[in-house]
């Protein structure tokens, strides 16, 4: 009887073994997604990584800077608009764009990230400088600036390289920082309904220039995001303990944009 039970016991040990040697990477758990109304029905937002947010209004579903391997949006609907913001590797990222089903996107970009993507991507990219406006699938698309300060030939982020964006989706307006400091053009930004702000040094800003510019242009909602640097992550908790002190109607939702660290 003994002998049974060690024996059956030790089966066991070894289907469940074998059972985690065949089965499959699970990915990192992915951050649940909000919902925010706009006048044609939710836009979801659903965070994945570092820069990278997957925007879904009015049936389309438009991906941001995606980074990070194609795991991160298993699941997830085929892109109809791709934005990037900048050539660096975690903006434009080739290898995690060969792993997604981009083939009806349209990808809107700036110049210098168009003179990098691979040439398959060509026919599909739509360049856009700081300061024009794209009108497509019933959304708006416009570029701004995104850079840092002071202004600097060797800057990792020069003025004019790379875009932020305004999308208009339903009647809200979705800024996305991209890389940037607390540059005039973002202050001066009016009728934001939910924006996303980079805080991460030494490559944009850190946490108290980011909430001031946040309290220059008061955004309804805003998310910090791109918030790893040199030195870990940023401290969020500060930056949302700054805003709301100074401006109790701005909504700083903190969600975990690195599932992987955790």
């Amino acid at each position: 009887m003994k002998f049974t039970l060690v024996l059956a016991a030790a089966l066991a040990a070894f289907s469940v073994q074998a059972q985690a040697q065949t089965a499959p990477t699970a990915a990192a758990p992915r951050t649940a997604a909000d919902q925010i109304a706009t006048k044609q029905g939710p836009l979801t937002v659903q965070p994945i990584t570092h820069g990278s947010v997957v925007l879904t209004w009015n049936g389309k579903t438009i991906y941001v800077d995606p980074y990070g391997g194609a795991a991160a949006y298993a699941g997830l609907a085929a892109p109809d608009v791709i934005l990037i913001t900048d050539i660096h590797g975690d903006h434009m990222d080739p290898k995690t764009l060969a792993g997604l089903s981009v083939g009806k996107a349209l990808m809107v970009v700036p110049k210098a990230v168009a003179d990098k993507l691979p040439a398959e991507y060509k026919a599909q990219v739509r360049i856009l400088s700081n300061g024009q406006k794209l009108d497509t699938l019933g959304m708006t698309v416009s570029a701004i600036p995104m850079y840092n300060l002071p202004e600097a030939a060797d800057a990792p982020h020069t003025k004019g390289r790379g875009n932020g964006y305004v999308l208009g989706v339903g009647g809200k307006n979705v800024y996305l920082s991209g890389d940037t400091e607390d540059i005039p053009e973002m202050r001066a930004l009016k009728g934001i309904d939910v924006a996303f702000v980079c805080m991460n040094l030494p490559y944009t800003m850190d946490v108290n220039q980011a909430a001031q510019g946040v309290l220059a242009f008061k955004p309804a909602i805003v998310y910090p995001y791109h918030y790893r640097g040199q030195n870990g992550l940023s401290d969020v908790a500060a930056f949302q303990k700054t805003v709301t002190a100074a401006n109790k109607k701005i909504d700083v939702r903190l969600r975990n944009w690195y599932p992987a660290a955790q």
